[in-house]
């Protein structure tokens, strides 16, 4: 289960893998595998972590999320079954993510003027 609040956070606040390793003394590929959910984020970490990224907790913990549903009606004619995941995001979070969508669709804009000049010398 890759940790998915605390990637997304960690990447709005412009931290790398690198930075967020030092802050729990340890190094890069143990906290990729942390994220990536193979192995546990202890309390204290998930602190220390929280407290560098300026958010709570709460808001790049996924285990308290609710996990999935199965529906037998599936519409696929497959043996995996038909899997929904119910999420209760917080609105910080959601927040977080409308500021990156307005940086991300200015860049947009700037670039496609970029483009357009470029393209007329």
């Amino acid at each position: 289960m890759i940790r998915e609040n605390l990637r997304t956070i960690r990447k709005q606040k412009g931290k790398s893998q690198e930075q967020m390793a030092k802050i729990l003394s340890t190094d890069p590929s143990n906290y990729s595998r942390k994220e990536r959910g193979e192995i546990r984020i202890h309390d204290e970490e998930w602190q220390k972590i929280a407290d560098a990224l300026n958010v709570p907790v709460e808001d790049i913990k996924d285990e308290k999320l609710p996990g999935f549903v199965h529906n037998d009606n599936s519409t696929f004619n497959d043996s995996a079954g038909n899997y929904n995941q119910y999420y209760n995001i917080p609105n910080s979070m959601i927040e977080h993510l409308q500021d990156y969508i307005s940086l991300l669709k200015n860049e947009n804009q700037e670039l496609k003027e970029e483009i357009k000049t470029l393209k007329s010398q």
